[in-house]
C-alpha cells in the first residue's frame, strides 16, 4: 500500500510541478545591463536604441536599423537579439531591421508570456508604421519567435513573413517531448500558429533545419502545409535547431526572397 501511495503521489506530483514551472521552460530571458547596450550601440553605429512604452505602462526597447523593407524580428526563447546585427549587415544589407527584445529580454522590462508578447509585437508593428514611416514591413520569427510572428501576421498586413525552425503550436510540439503528459491540459502558452495560418495571405518562406532536435521538421511542415499564401520551403542540410545561420543556404534564401520586397 505505501508504494501504491508513493507511485499515486509521483504521478500527481509531476504534473504540477511541470505546470508551476512552466515558464522557466519556455523563456529563457538574456537581461542586458546599461553598459552592454551602450557597448553595442558603439560597435553598430547604424543601430539605434528605441524604446516604446507598452499600455501597461511596461518599457519595451529594439534595436532598428534605417533600411527597406523593415524586417521585424522575433527571437529564440534565450536569444540576445543584438546578436542579429552583425549578421544582418553582413548578409541582407539595404534593408531595416527592428530587433525586438521581449520583455524580460535585453532592454526591455517586465516579464513575458505568449499574450504580452504578442500584444507587444502588435505595438511595434503600429510604432513602425507610425513613426518609423515603415510601409513595407516583413515579419521575421525564428523558434519561439514563429509564434509571435504569426499571431502579428495573422492581425495585421505585412508583406511577407520569414520563419526559421517554426512550429505548428507549441502544444504539439510538447506532446512530442512530454508524451506521458496531459499538455494539452497542462500549457498556458500553446502558440498555435496552425490554427492562424489558413488565414494569412503574405508569401513565406520557410527554414527549416534538417536535424531539428528540438522541433522536429514535421511540426514545420503542419505549419507550413496550412499555409495560405505563396510559400517556398527550404531545408537546410545537416543543420541542427541553433546552427542554421551555418548553412550558407539560410542566408541566401533570405537575400533571395527579400529581392521583391525592395
Amino acid at each position: 500500500m505505501e508504494w501504491i501511495v508513493v507511485a499515486v503521489a509521483v504521478v500527481l506530483a509531476l504534473p504540477v510541478a511541470v505546470y508551476v514551472g512552466q515558464d522557466r521552460l519556455i523563456f529563457h530571458p538574456q537581461p542586458a545591463t546599461d553598459a552592454a547596450r551602450a557597448h553595442t550601440a558603439s560597435s553598430f553605429p547604424g543601430a539605434a536604441d528605441l524604446f516604446i512604452e507598452a499600455r501597461d505602462g511596461t518599457r519595451l526597447h529594439a534595436w532598428h536599423v534605417k533600411g527597406s523593407p523593415l524586417i521585424l524580428y522575433f527571437g529564440g526563447n534565450a536569444e540576445d537579439v543584438s546578436r542579429m546585427l552583425g549578421r544582418a549587415a553582413r548578409n541582407a544589407a539595404g534593408s531595416g531591421w527592428l530587433l525586438v527584445d521581449y520583455r524580460g529580454y535585453g532592454s526591455s522590462a517586465g516579464s513575458p508570456s505568449e499574450e504580452r508578447l504578442v500584444s507587444d509585437a502588435m505595438e511595434w508593428y503600429d510604432h513602425a508604421r507610425q513613426k518609423l514611416n515603415s510601409q513595407n514591413t516583413v515579419v521575421f520569427g525564428r523558434s519561439l519567435g514563429s509564434g509571435v510572428a504569426v499571431q502579428l501576421a495573422a492581425a495585421r498586413p505585412v508583406q511577407a513573413v520569414i520563419l526559421a525552425t517554426p512550429f505548428d503550436s507549441l502544444t504539439s510540439v510538447a506532446r512530442h517531448h512530454y508524451p506521458y503528459l496531459p499538455v494539452s491540459w497542462m500549457l498556458k502558452h500553446p502558440f498555435d500558429s496552425s490554427s492562424r495560418a489558413p488565414s494569412i495571405a503574405a508569401p513565406l518562406l520557410c527554414l527549416v533545419a534538417e536535424r531539428d532536435e528540438v522541433i522536429p521538421a514535421i511540426h514545420s511542415r503542419r505549419l507550413f502545409d496550412a499555409w495560405q499564401g505563396a510559400k517556398r520551403w527550404v531545408e537546410l542540410g545537416g543543420a541542427g535547431h541553433n546552427s542554421t545561420d551555418d548553412v550558407p543556404a539560410f542566408w541566401q534564401a533570405i537575400r533571395e526572397f527579400l529581392v521583391q520586397f525592395h
